[in-house]
């Protein structure tokens, strides 16, 4: 199988591109095909070495693909499976924790800029039904992001106003979250085009900052003054 390790101290020039042989699943483990990785800002910084990595580590937190093969003991996915990773693998449950926060694929371990990866079957949750390989690769770390700041965290309800930034990753979740949360969705962008495409996706009204720099006053108006 292909995969890519990054040389410490990283940089571009440190990642190699080399063949292994593909690992097989133990107890409790999981082999997968994979299909499909998010690039996030993160695995950026993690390659770039501004973030301490170990020598040889394979990069990429975010990973989407089928299920192979199966170790003993697993009985939450079968092969055929289209599955997509969790970004904290050891958080199975209540707050977090300091323990259950330290382990990120592609940092602490090997991350998903591999053609198979064999993981604890804990490390991967089954893909939403009719999702693509690649739209399922984006939930792990930005859709979560994004919920985490509108639902747990914002608290968001129906008949808030919500405005969304730019139409970056995470704010294309977070305006389709709110809207599903029954919100009032204001985006923003510098270009028409997107613009339009935020309006596909269900904002209730878009803002161009390039044209209106006082953007943010603008916003303010069309929540009649709530802001």
């Amino acid at each position: 199988m292909r995969l890519v390790r990054l040389r410490a101290p990283g940089g571009l020039g440190n990642l190699d591109l080399v063949e292994e042989d593909p690992p097989q699943p133990g107890p409790g483990e999981v082999l997968v095909r994979i299909r499909a990785c998010a690039l996030n800002m993160r695995d950026d910084f993690a390659v770039q070495g501004k973030m301490p990595l170990a020598d040889g580590r394979v990069p990429l937190s975010d990973g989407a693909g089928e299920v192979i093969a199966l170790g003993d003991g697993v009985d939450a996915l079968r092969p055929g499976d289209s599955v997509v990773s969790v970004f904290y693998p050891w958080w199975l449950g209540g707050d977090m924790t300091p323990c259950t926060r330290r382990d990120i694929p592609g940092d602490s371990f090997d991350g998903f800029a591999s053609e198979y990866v064999c993981m604890p079957a804990h490390a991967f949750t089954r893909a939403p039904a009719g999702y693509t390989h690649v739209e399922a690769a984006s939930l792990t770390c930005t859709g979560v992001t994004a919920w985490r700041g509108l639902i747990v965290c914002g608290k968001v309800k129906p008949g808030d106003a919500v405005l969304v930034l730019g139409s970056g990753s995470v704010s294309l979740f977070a305006l389709q979250f709110a809207k599903a949360a029954g919100a009032r969705v204001i985006a923003t962008s510098s270009d028409e085009q997107k613009l339009e495409r935020l309006k596909r996706l269900g904002a209730d009204a878009v803002i161009n900052y390039k044209s209106v720099p006082d953007w943010g006053r603008k916003a303010k108006d069309l929540t009649g003054g709530r802001g």
